[in-house]
Protein backbone atom coordinates (compact mmCIF):
# COMPACT_ATOMS: atom_id res chain seq x y z
CA UNK A 1 0.00 0.00 0.00
CA UNK A 2 1.67 3.18 -1.23
CA UNK A 3 0.29 6.56 -0.16
CA UNK A 4 0.68 9.97 -1.81
CA UNK A 5 0.03 13.38 -0.24
CA UNK A 6 -0.29 16.73 -2.02
CA UNK A 7 -1.70 20.16 -1.21
CA UNK A 8 -1.75 23.80 -2.25
CA UNK A 9 -2.07 23.43 -6.01
CA UNK A 10 -4.26 26.55 -6.18
CA UNK A 11 -5.71 25.53 -9.53
CA UNK A 12 -7.46 28.25 -11.49
CA UNK A 13 -8.27 29.24 -15.05
CA UNK A 14 -5.31 31.64 -14.84
CA UNK A 15 -2.78 28.83 -14.24
CA UNK A 16 -3.33 26.32 -17.07
CA UNK A 17 0.20 24.94 -16.82
CA UNK A 18 -0.40 23.84 -13.21
CA UNK A 19 -3.73 22.31 -14.16
CA UNK A 20 -2.12 20.34 -16.98
CA UNK A 21 0.66 19.29 -14.61
CA UNK A 22 -1.95 18.04 -12.16
CA UNK A 23 -3.66 16.01 -14.86
CA UNK A 24 -0.33 14.38 -15.77
CA UNK A 25 0.33 13.72 -12.10
CA UNK A 26 -3.05 11.99 -11.78
CA UNK A 27 -2.22 9.71 -14.69
CA UNK A 28 0.99 8.64 -12.98
CA UNK A 29 -0.75 8.37 -9.59
CA UNK A 30 -3.17 5.80 -11.01
CA UNK A 31 -0.24 3.42 -11.41
CA UNK A 32 1.91 4.46 -8.46
CA UNK A 33 -0.41 4.89 -5.48
CA UNK A 34 -3.17 2.96 -3.79
CA UNK A 35 -4.32 6.10 -1.93
CA UNK A 36 -3.91 9.80 -2.78
CA UNK A 37 -4.64 12.48 -0.18
CA UNK A 38 -5.27 16.09 -1.27
CA UNK A 39 -4.84 18.18 1.87
CA UNK A 40 -6.56 21.40 0.89
CA UNK A 41 -6.26 24.33 -1.49
CA UNK A 42 -6.66 22.18 -4.56
CA UNK A 43 -8.30 25.30 -6.00
CA UNK A 44 -7.35 28.94 -5.73
CA UNK A 45 -11.03 29.49 -5.01
CA UNK A 46 -14.17 27.35 -5.09
CA UNK A 47 -17.37 29.34 -5.41
CA UNK A 48 -19.82 26.47 -4.96
CA UNK A 49 -20.61 23.01 -6.24
CA UNK A 50 -22.96 24.51 -8.83
CA UNK A 51 -20.00 26.04 -10.68
CA UNK A 52 -20.54 24.87 -14.26
CA UNK A 53 -17.49 26.52 -15.80
CA UNK A 54 -15.50 24.36 -18.26
CA UNK A 55 -12.50 24.62 -15.94
CA UNK A 56 -14.34 23.26 -12.89
CA UNK A 57 -15.97 20.46 -14.85
CA UNK A 58 -12.66 19.46 -16.43
CA UNK A 59 -10.91 19.17 -13.06
CA UNK A 60 -13.74 17.14 -11.56
CA UNK A 61 -13.74 14.79 -14.55
CA UNK A 62 -9.96 14.28 -14.41
CA UNK A 63 -10.12 13.31 -10.74
CA UNK A 64 -12.99 10.92 -11.33
CA UNK A 65 -11.20 9.32 -14.28
CA UNK A 66 -8.14 8.71 -12.10
CA UNK A 67 -10.19 6.61 -9.68
CA UNK A 68 -11.35 4.17 -12.34
CA UNK A 69 -8.18 2.10 -12.02
CA UNK A 70 -8.81 1.60 -8.30
CA UNK A 71 -6.94 4.62 -6.94
CA UNK A 72 -8.71 5.96 -3.86
CA UNK A 73 -8.61 9.75 -3.59
CA UNK A 74 -9.34 11.69 -0.41
CA UNK A 75 -9.92 15.42 -0.09
CA UNK A 76 -9.64 17.82 2.83
CA UNK A 77 -10.76 21.45 2.80
CA UNK A 78 -8.19 24.22 2.63
CA UNK A 79 -8.65 27.89 3.31
CA UNK A 80 -9.28 28.53 -0.40
CA UNK A 81 -11.71 25.73 -1.22
CA UNK A 82 -13.70 25.30 1.99
CA UNK A 83 -16.96 25.56 0.02
CA UNK A 84 -16.36 22.23 -1.70
CA UNK A 85 -19.15 20.02 -0.40
CA UNK A 86 -20.60 16.56 -0.80
CA UNK A 87 -21.79 17.07 -4.38
CA UNK A 88 -18.27 18.00 -5.43
CA UNK A 89 -16.79 14.94 -3.76
CA UNK A 90 -19.46 12.65 -5.21
CA UNK A 91 -19.03 14.06 -8.72
CA UNK A 92 -15.25 13.56 -8.48
CA UNK A 93 -15.59 10.17 -6.74
CA UNK A 94 -13.51 11.36 -3.79
CA UNK A 95 -13.94 10.85 -0.05
CA UNK A 96 -14.21 14.03 2.00
CA UNK A 97 -12.13 14.07 5.18
CA UNK A 98 -12.48 16.18 8.35
CA UNK A 99 -9.56 18.29 9.54
CA UNK A 100 -7.68 16.81 11.34
CA UNK A 101 -7.90 13.20 10.19
CA UNK A 102 -5.96 10.29 11.66
CA UNK A 103 -4.66 7.15 10.00
CA UNK A 104 -2.55 4.21 11.20
CA UNK A 105 0.17 3.11 8.82
CA UNK A 106 2.89 0.58 9.64
CA UNK A 107 2.60 1.14 13.38
CA UNK A 108 2.62 4.92 13.01
CA UNK A 109 -0.20 7.16 14.16
CA UNK A 110 -0.40 9.84 11.49
CA UNK A 111 -2.40 13.06 11.57
CA UNK A 112 -3.42 14.86 8.39
CA UNK A 113 -4.37 18.54 8.29
CA UNK A 114 -4.46 21.43 5.89
CA UNK A 115 -2.37 23.29 8.46
CA UNK A 116 -4.02 26.66 8.88
CA UNK A 117 -5.44 25.71 12.28
CA UNK A 118 -1.88 25.78 13.61
CA UNK A 119 -1.29 29.40 12.53
CA UNK A 120 -2.68 30.72 15.77
CA UNK A 121 -0.40 33.77 15.94
CA UNK A 122 -2.15 35.24 12.89
CA UNK A 123 -5.09 36.67 14.81
CA UNK A 124 -6.46 38.48 11.76
CA UNK A 125 -6.68 35.21 9.84
CA UNK A 126 -8.20 33.35 12.82
CA UNK A 127 -10.99 35.95 12.95
CA UNK A 128 -11.53 35.85 9.17
CA UNK A 129 -11.72 32.04 9.13
CA UNK A 130 -14.32 32.02 11.87
CA UNK A 131 -16.46 34.42 9.85
CA UNK A 132 -16.32 32.67 6.46
CA UNK A 133 -16.78 29.19 7.94
CA UNK A 134 -20.01 30.25 9.66
CA UNK A 135 -23.26 28.91 8.22
CA UNK A 136 -24.89 32.38 7.77
CA UNK A 137 -21.90 33.68 5.76
CA UNK A 138 -21.83 30.63 3.53
CA UNK A 139 -25.57 30.60 2.98
CA UNK A 140 -25.50 34.28 2.01
CA UNK A 141 -22.55 33.79 -0.35
CA UNK A 142 -23.99 30.71 -2.06
CA UNK A 143 -27.35 32.42 -2.58
CA UNK A 144 -25.77 34.95 -4.96
CA UNK A 145 -25.41 34.47 -8.74
CA UNK A 146 -22.32 32.63 -9.96
CA UNK A 147 -20.74 35.67 -11.58
CA UNK A 148 -21.21 37.74 -8.43
CA UNK A 149 -19.52 34.97 -6.45
CA UNK A 150 -16.62 34.93 -8.91
CA UNK A 151 -16.19 38.68 -8.47
CA UNK A 152 -16.36 38.42 -4.67
CA UNK A 153 -13.83 35.57 -4.59
CA UNK A 154 -11.45 37.53 -6.83
CA UNK A 155 -11.70 40.57 -4.59
CA UNK A 156 -11.16 38.48 -1.46
CA UNK A 157 -7.97 37.02 -2.97
CA UNK A 158 -6.66 40.50 -3.77
CA UNK A 159 -7.41 41.75 -0.27
CA UNK A 160 -5.84 38.67 1.30
CA UNK A 161 -2.66 39.07 -0.75
CA UNK A 162 -2.42 42.73 0.19
CA UNK A 163 -2.80 41.96 3.89
CA UNK A 164 -0.30 39.09 3.77
CA UNK A 165 2.30 41.34 2.14
CA UNK A 166 2.16 43.53 5.24
CA UNK A 167 2.48 40.72 7.77
CA UNK A 168 5.67 39.37 9.27
CA UNK A 169 6.53 36.03 7.70
CA UNK A 170 6.76 34.35 11.10
CA UNK A 171 3.16 35.25 11.93
CA UNK A 172 1.86 33.34 8.90
CA UNK A 173 3.76 30.18 9.83
CA UNK A 174 2.55 27.60 12.34
CA UNK A 175 2.94 28.47 16.01
CA UNK A 176 5.40 26.04 17.68
CA UNK A 177 3.24 25.93 20.79
CA UNK A 178 0.20 24.85 18.75
CA UNK A 179 2.21 22.05 17.14
CA UNK A 180 3.53 20.81 20.47
CA UNK A 181 0.06 20.89 22.02
CA UNK A 182 -1.35 18.92 19.08
CA UNK A 183 1.32 16.22 19.34
CA UNK A 184 0.84 15.96 23.10
CA UNK A 185 -2.94 15.80 22.93
CA UNK A 186 -3.14 13.19 20.18
CA UNK A 187 0.08 11.26 20.85
CA UNK A 188 0.95 11.04 17.16
CA UNK A 189 4.15 9.98 15.45
CA UNK A 190 3.77 12.04 12.28
CA UNK A 191 1.89 15.17 11.23
CA UNK A 192 1.46 15.96 7.52
CA UNK A 193 0.12 19.34 6.45
CA UNK A 194 0.35 22.09 3.87
CA UNK A 195 -0.85 25.72 3.85
CA UNK A 196 2.39 27.49 4.75
CA UNK A 197 4.12 26.78 1.40
CA UNK A 198 7.33 25.88 3.26
CA UNK A 199 8.11 22.28 2.32
CA UNK A 200 10.37 20.66 4.87
CA UNK A 201 10.67 17.95 7.50
CA UNK A 202 10.82 18.98 11.15
CA UNK A 203 11.49 17.09 14.35
CA UNK A 204 8.98 17.74 17.12
CA UNK A 205 9.74 17.18 20.79
CA UNK A 206 6.79 17.58 23.10
CA UNK A 207 6.03 16.21 26.56
CA UNK A 208 8.80 13.60 26.50
CA UNK A 209 7.77 12.34 23.07
CA UNK A 210 9.48 12.62 19.72
CA UNK A 211 7.65 13.02 16.42
CA UNK A 212 7.99 14.35 12.90
CA UNK A 213 6.15 17.13 11.07
CA UNK A 214 6.25 17.16 7.27
CA UNK A 215 5.14 20.29 5.41
CA UNK A 216 3.96 19.83 1.82
CA UNK A 217 4.96 22.32 -0.87
CA UNK A 218 2.79 24.48 -3.11
CA UNK A 219 2.72 24.03 -6.88
CA UNK A 220 4.08 26.57 -9.40
CA UNK A 221 6.68 25.66 -12.00
CA UNK A 222 7.18 22.52 -9.93
CA UNK A 223 4.94 20.26 -7.91
CA UNK A 224 5.46 18.54 -4.55
CA UNK A 225 4.39 15.14 -3.30
CA UNK A 226 5.07 13.17 -0.15
CA UNK A 227 5.21 9.41 -0.62
CA UNK A 228 4.83 6.89 2.18
CA UNK A 229 5.73 3.29 1.41
CA UNK A 230 6.24 0.90 4.31
CA UNK A 231 8.69 2.72 6.62
CA UNK A 232 10.10 4.97 3.89
CA UNK A 233 9.17 8.65 3.49
CA UNK A 234 10.03 10.79 0.46
CA UNK A 235 9.13 14.46 0.05
CA UNK A 236 9.88 15.20 -3.59
CA UNK A 237 9.78 18.20 -5.90
CA UNK A 238 9.20 17.57 -9.59
CA UNK A 239 8.77 19.54 -12.80
CA UNK A 240 5.26 20.02 -14.10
Amino acid sequence: MKLGFISDLHLSEKTPSITEGFFKFLKAAEQEFSHLYILGDLFEAWIGDDDDSPFALEVVKAIKDATRSGLEIFFMHGNRDFLCSEKFSEDANMTMLPDPFFIDYFNQKIALSHGDDFCTDDLEYVKFKKEVRSLPWQQNFLSQPLQDRRDIASNMRDVSQSHNNKKAISIMDVAPSSIQEFFTEHQIDLLIHGHTHRPNTHEVIAANMHGVRIVLGDWHETGWCLTLEDQERRLEEFKL
